[in-house]
């Protein structure tokens, strides 16, 4: 038999096929899928899960007239496959190469840019009230996880759409539950009888012809409740306004198909429950799907293996050390993740100390305001969140823990730009969206050994603090073995020189100490970001020609804005020139080359401050610049 997938150039050659062509093409897909990700690394589990989900959506749906998005968008890469852009998934997740989530600029098939979690029905509600205002006739389809549906937006917007008489379809991906083989047929059977038009047809005849004789009107509702809670685990969707449907074998294409064309057909919001299995058809990943959720380069015949040579330890390992050491010092010390115990290094945390540790689901706003509450009663709380996920909590974090001045601490991972996932989960903005907030601390460790000081810092205040760092491992630095903290809000100076004074918040310090080295500048490494250290920038401001600020921040409001603003608060007329991120998104690609572009590698640096302050360098550094 010939191979399907390179004839599928776009969903119209997909609609040309058989339905009997559709399971081998499900496969070829798969296949192509483990093949491609295995060269690249990615996100794996998710995909294999939903490959019979995209090709019944893409068969059945005229999309992209009809519109579908996909929550977060890291099951996606079917999707992309699907989509004209098979030949360009070598370049997954690269520096100028096609992104691991969906994106507008990237195809017509990207209704939606999503990255973030739970935002797929809003957004699909927005496109189905828009189609029906005007007069578009075409589906808005929203695809979202069971951890999706855990974040209160998704409520929000369920709650919305329930009153809006439009063309949405919202399809609950449950990968948490399996259908036992037993009751598949059934489960098929009754599905595509729920959403067939006979059933909807004497389910409303049945309410408008007998409403008027109450003793049958309640026979026939208690009927259609006992047949449906059959297969329904709640009617919590109905309560909302949808037509519930399921739950249904996400894998089994016999199952999804008619049920999605009966669906088409249907008026109103209707809520359609599959249920999948991550990792499907890869049996290491569907052993493991979590060590399998976003793996990188790999051998699909072996699968994972432990790294040659022992890797340096992660900011993210230093925390979640440091987090078992302090509440093994201190009992009041509890532990919250917004559905990040893996990512945020919360494993053995969460083995240690299981009834100080709450996974809150995606939960970001009840994370920081469940940490305030905690804090009210005399604990400790510690939230372990990314940066960008913080974000979407920020007025929890200013209303309910900075306006009541509580002791909570932020561990806020993946600071400045990660890599892969691209702008959606920089964590370029942290600096400048939290320094602006009264009572908040921002601490800026630039070597491991610093990261575990200054969370011992952060905790031992009487009010927040975020503690911001990197993905993936610091300098090699040796970590303390005790729990003793730094000097609050005090940096210290790192490199005595001449004429220029580069001030570096976080851990662009050791390039710029690179650089100090070749133009003989003076270096302090300022540690925090706010309070920033006055009496050091001061001192250092009438001693010195110019001043560098150095961030791997946004420079708009960062530490570089903040030095500018005690310099014109003291009456110190000096140049400064802002080393960070531009104010643009910057794309997906490998942190260094990024790092590079953006001029904040040694090299970089080192042109931008020669350019900048050529009568400041000494004659003997001046024609010193590396290549």
């Amino acid at each position: 038999m010939s191979a399907l997938l390179p004839t599928i150039q776009s969903p119209a050659d997909l609609r040309h096929l058989q339905r009997a062509q559709l399971r081998p093409l499900a496969d070829e897909l798969r296949q192509y899928l483990l093949h491609s990700v295995s060269q690249t690394g990615g996100h794996l589990s998710s995909n294999l899960g939903t490959v019979e989900l995209t090709v019944a959506l893409h068969y059945v749906f005229n999309t992209p007239q009809d519109r579908i998005v996909w929550d977060v968008g890291h099951q996606t890469y079917p999707h992309k496959i699907l989509t004209g852009r098979r030949e360009r998934m070598h370049t997954l997740r690269q520096l100028g190469g096609i992104s691991g989530f969906p994106l507008r600029t990237e195809s017509e098939y990207d209704t939606f840019g999503t990255a973030h979690s739970s935002t797929s029905i809003s957004a699909a509600l927005g496109m189905a009230v828009a189609a029906r205002q005007k007069g578009e006739d075409r589906h808005a389809i929203a695809v979202i996880g069971d951890g999706a549906m855990t974040a209160g937006m998704a409520f929000e917007a369920l709650n919305n759409a329930g009153v809006e008489n439009c063309r949405l379809l919202v399809i609950l991906n449950d990968n948490d539950m399996s259908i036992s083989p037993p009751v598949g047929a059934l489960n098929r059977y009754l599905a595509q009888l729920l959403s067939g038009s006979f059933y909807t047809a004497a389910k409303n005849v049945g309410k408008s012809v007998l409403k008027p004789v109450p003793p049958l009107f309640e026979l026939a509702k208690r009927l259609e409740q006992q047949a449906k809670g059959m297969v329904v685990p709640a009617t919590l969707f109905e309560k909302f306004g949808f037509n519930y449907i399921g739950p249904i074998d996400g894998h089994d294409l016999d199952s999804l198909i008619p049920t999605l064309e009966n669906i088409k057909h249907l008026e109103g919001p209707q809520f359609l429950h599959v249920v999948t299995k991550k990792g499907q058809g890869y049996k290491l990943a569907e052993a493991d799907p979590v060590a399998y959720h976003g793996p990188g380069k790999f051998d699909p015949a072996v699968g994972l293996t432990p790294p040659v040579t022992p890797p340096k330890t992660t900011f993210t390992q230093v925390f979640g050390q440091w987090l078992c050491d302090m509440a093994e010092a201190d009992p009041r010390l509890v532990g919250i993740t917004p559905a990040m115990r893996e990512g945020s290094g919360m494993v053995e945390f969460h083995k240690r100390f299981p009834e100080r540790y709450h996974d809150v689901g995606i939960a970001e706003q009840h994370a920081v305001t469940f940490a305030a509450g905690l804090a009210c009663e005399g604990l400790k709380p510690v939230v372990a969140i990314y940066s960008t996920f913080l974000q979407r909590a920020y007025d929890q974090l200013i209303h309910d823990v900075a306006l009541q001045n509580l002791p909570v601490v932020f561990a806020l991972d993946r600071a400045g730009l990660v890599g892969a996932d691209g702008a959606t989960h920089a964590g370029n903005y942290d600096i400048a969206y939290l320094r602006c907030v009264p009572n908040l601390a921002v601490a800026c460790p630039s070597d491991e050994a610093e990261c575990r000081q200054l969370l011992s810092t952060a905790y031992a205040q009487n009010h927040p603090v975020a503690v911001r760092y990197p993905r993936g491992a610091g300098v090699g630095k040796a970590l303390p073995a005790d729990l003793a903290g730094l000097p609050y809000g005090k940096g210290e100076l790192r490199r005595q020189g001449t004429g220029i004074a580069i001030l570096a918040f976080g851990t662009l310090l050791h390039p710029a100490l690179d650089v100090a080295e070749r133009l003989n500048a003076s270096v302090a490494n300022m540690r925090w970001a706010k309070p920033l250290d006055v009496d050091l920038l001061l001192e250092l401001a009438r001693s010195h020609q110019a001043i560098v600020t150095v961030e791997d921040g946004a420079v708009m409001g960062g530490a570089g804005s903040a030095v500018l603003e005690a310099l014109q608060a003291a009456g110190l007329n000096l140049p400064v020139l802002q080393l960070g991120i531009p104010d643009r998104f910057i794309e997906h690609g490998d942190p260094a080359k990024l790092y590079s572009q953006l001029g904040l590698d040694a090299q970089g640096m080192e042109r931008s401050i020669r350019a900048r302050f050529a009568d400041a360098i000494p004659a003997s550094s001046a024609g010193s610049e590396s290549p």
